[in-house]
């Protein structure tokens, strides 16, 4: 008998092995390994009697020889029942011999054969296992089964015919009113539960579900989730009724989406499961759990009950994986892209199947865990061995439905992918009416309301932006610095002139994470900065198609920076990146179109209102006043307390001189710490630290938008200024602008030594101020050449008769010198 015992075990781990190196066993491998293993497993069995040892009890011999005695009575049964499948099967395979009503029934009586016989078969194995002291029978029953699933002898419970009756039976309950949540993020909350109870220690990044939203309800989700609990955890007196309890439940769910079926019975149930969970783990150190163990009797050890919950964890995380794909085909934009009629077919099957399995293993689980926790102690062993297999037969029924849904809905997802992308490149190419069809299949999705305002967090659909334009704000979740951030929503949100186009154009923001899968910090920043900008945004980024998220990237070169793409109110491109335009120009720049762009710098000179803008109201007025102001930074706090000194001298001369100190364009500490003593020694003006930024983003965004439009420093004046300035700024120089009035041209820069030496030579050149004024006199002192006659060039400026004539001294465009005015009637 102790061969016998060492045998058995020695081809049971070699089944577990096999299994475990991962080898896929064809057809004839799997009934050639089932062929072992059967044979050793009735070896052992029809031993009638155990030869104990001499420390053996007759009690105990008496016990283990009448269970051998059943084990004997089980295998003469079994080896009959063998006996007539295969004879079954050779009639079967001669055409003449039978109808196909006849063929039909008998696959029905083999598939019931089989079951049952391998069923009784492993039982009686597992037990063996425990008798013949193997740890862990658990391992060794996986082993088996692993290796049974593919014989192709193993049944499906129920035939082609039977599904089909099936499927028809639920399709009578479906009947969908439009109510729908937020499958993933109930699944997500699952799958917390059952990872809260199987691991020894849960970390602290686990993502926890708030805000689950639910859309169309008749009732409140918790009295939904109360029904359903109580089917579940009602004990039946008939097992037979399981079928009957099924459907029930899919009447009670007939109004939701299938993924939504799924997903609310599997949370109930896992949330119950959840709860007995905890309160086992709380009872050692909690008085108040103890209690309320004591009250509803539940077990106080359960480490007999290991087995089954480690099935059980098992069971729900395929459900888990199921579900998962079920979720990604209803998700599927079926109503803007069409699916193969074939494919769509076989997948909802499928998925019908799969549902009905689901729900009907939860059924059976929650009865398994409400007789264990009644269970007398040496009750335990038996039925935690008949528990455990129904869970794992459970599991491998799931598991081969899985692998025909993951493949089926993988070839659906394909088709849609390549039909949508394809749409979306053609789609740009036609003639729209409006922009409606460019916008839906950007959000196809299955949410009717994909949009929401930021400001407000109202739902939006496509519809609420027909007729306008739309500005595509595509970027990372963490979207921009807060300097650049600040500075566009003050650009398109809080300009002077947004009233004069408030309404006609709406900015949609689409954040897009750098790799494929959105992170819980991803989500994280979206929701809170999707609730405080002043715009639109998608309302669930992460279920945007990845067929559109391809097209954004190849059509619109998205590469993670930011890119604002405009569609005018009939879906068309008219730009695709706004972005610096908005900067420069903010909203005066409507309709935001690349013409538009073009129109603007051909009017737009260097002038000192251009390069400070409408970055801070108090600097713009001064320029509107003509007053002379000087610009200025430097990152050297010893220079700046020479520079305002001297300057000081020059506004005690009576020259009317404002100062701004605009900082460097730097976030250091120690340029705060600058821009701080300047204002508080009061050495001059000086732009907050968020404001001396925007005068810096501003520059930027003017050189790259001469470099986009490939203008060149050599030719392009505005380029070339800005360029200057940003290159000193990087090169840690000491520079200042001085310039006068809104519009004009007649600016002067200084930078390094060459600006104190010439305020060093102030008394000099001063006396020619009150003849030439401040800025042609500065001018004057730096270069020599410049005459005191006329230069003979020549300068028109045709203005309005209600227009002001030019007042002050204008310089020569060409050699910078003063000009004579002359006034020519046309």
């Amino acid at each position: 008998m102790q061969l016998d015992k060492l045998w058995l075990q020695h081809q049971i781990c070699n089944c577990k092995y096999e299994l475990d190196r991962g080898s896929e066993y064809t057809e004839a491998v799997s009934k050639s390994r089932v062929g072992q293993l059967l044979p050793a497993i009735f070896q052992i069995m029809q031993h009638k009697t155990l030869r104990s040892s001499p420390r053996s009890s007759l009690a105990a011999c008496t016990v283990l020889k009448s269970k051998f005695d059943a084990y004997n009575n089980l295998v003469n049964t079994v080896l009959k029942v063998t006996k007539c499948i295969v004879q079954l099967k050779e009639v079967r395979r001669d055409p003449h011999l039978t109808t196909e009503l006849e063929s039909t029934a008998s696959t029905d009586h083999i598939l019931t054969a089989v079951y049952w016989t391998i069923r009784s078969v492993v039982i009686a194995a597992s037990q063996l296992l425990g008798i013949t002291g193997m740890s862990s029978p658990i391992y060794h029953l996986l082993a088996i089964m692993n290796m049974l699933g593919t014989d192709p002898f193993l049944p499906q419970s129920i035939s082609s015919l039977a599904e089909e009756v099936l499927i028809k039976k639920l399709l009578l309950s479906h009947d969908p009113d439009g109510r729908h949540f937020d499958s993933e993020l109930f699944l997500c909350a699952v799958e917390n539960i059952m990872l809260c109870t199987t691991a020894e220690e849960v970390s602290d990044d686990v993502y926890l579900v708030n805000n689950m939203e639910v859309v169309e309800l008749d009732e409140p989700l918790g009295k939904t989730f109360g029904k359903i609990s109580h089917e579940i955890l009602c004990k039946w007196p008939d097992e037979e009724a399981l079928h009957t309890r099924t459907m029930l439940l899919f009447d009670l769910l007939g109004s939701y989406n299938w993924d939504a079926k799924v997903v609310l019975v599997l949370a109930s149930f896992v949330a119950s499961y959840g709860e007995f969970r905890l309160l086992m783990q709380l009872c050692s150190n909690n008085s108040l759990a103890l209690s309320v163990t004591m009250l509803k009797q539940l077990p106080a050890d359960l480490s007999p009950l290991k087995p089954r919950f480690k099935a059980l964890s098992l069971l729900v995380n395929t459900m888990v994986d199921v579900t998962k794909y079920i979720i990604k085909f209803e998700k599927l934009p079926l109503s803007h892209v069409e699916l193969d009629h074939e494919a769509k077919n076989a997948t909802k099957s499928i998925i019908y199947i799969a549902a009905y399995w689901i729900v009907r293993g939860i059924l059976r689980c929650s009865s398994q865990i409400t007789d264990s926790t009644s269970m007398k102690f040496e009750q335990y062993s038996d039925s935690t061995i008949i528990a455990t297999w129904e869970i794992l037969s459970l599991v491998y029924r799931l598991r081969s439905i899985y692998s025909h849904l993951r493949q089926q809905v993988e070839i659906c997802h394909q088709q849609i992918e390549t039909k949508l992308y394809w749409k979306l490149m053609n789609v740009f190419k036609e003639t729209q009416v409006d922009n409606q069809e460019v916008l839906s299949l950007l959000f196809a999705m299955r949410d009717d309301l994909p949009l929401k305002d930021c400001s407000s967090q109202a739902k939006l659909g496509v519809s609420d932006l027909k007729g306008k334009i739309v500005i595509l704000l595509f970027s990372r979740p963490e979207f921009l610095s807060i300097d650049e951030t600040l500075l566009l929503v003050q650009q398109t949100h809080n300009h002077p002139h947004y009233k004069n186009v408030e309404g006609s154009y709406k900015i949609i923001w689409i954040p897009i994470p750098v790799s494929s899968q959105w992170t819980t910090a991803d989500a994280t920043t979206f929701d809170f900065l999707s609730s405080i900008f002043p715009w639109y945004s998608i309302r669930k980024p992460w279920l945007l198609n990845s067929a559109v998220v391809t097209f954004i990237k190849e059509a619109w070169n998205y590469k993670n920076e930011p890119v604002m793409v405009v569609l005018d109110s009939l879906g068309n491109v008219t730009n695709k990146n706004v972005l610096e335009m908005l900067i420069i120009w903010g909203v005066t720049a409507y309709p935001f179109s690349a013409s538009r762009e073009k129109e603007l710098w051909q009017e737009q000179n260097w002038t000192l209102q251009f390069m400070v803008d409408a970055i801070d109201p108090i600097l713009t007025k001064r320029v509107e006043e003509d007053k002379n102001i000087c610009i200025y930074g430097s990152n050297h706090i010893d220079w700046i307390l020479e520079f305002t000194g001297k300057m000081e001298i020059i506004k005690s001369a009576g020259v009317n001189l404002e100062m701004v100190y605009v900082g460097k364009r730097s976030s250091s500490q120690q340029m705060r710490n600058i821009l701080t003593m300047v204002d508080y020694k009061q050495l001059s003006s000086v732009l907050s630290f968020i404001k001396s930024q925007f005068f810096w983003l501003r520059l930027e965004s003017i050189r790259r938008s001469k470099l986009r439009l490939g203008k060149l420093e050599t030719t392009d004046h505005v380029l070339h200024e800005v360029s200057v300035l940003l290159d000193m700024d990087d090169n840690g120089k000491n520079w200042a602008v001085i310039g006068r009035g809104s519009n004009s041209m007649d600016m002067v820069r200084l930078e390094g030594p060459k600006i104190m030496e010439c305020l060093d030579m102030f008394p000099r050149w001063g006396r020619s101020v009150s003849e030439l004024e401040f800025l042609n006199a500065l001018r004057n002192s730096l270069e020599p050449s410049f005459l005191s006659g006329p230069c003979g060039h020549d300068y028109d400026v045709t203005r309005s008769s209600e227009e002001p004539v030019l007042q002050g001294m204008v310089v020569c465009g060409k050699c910078r010198h003063p000009m004579k005015k002359f006034v020519i009637y046309k």
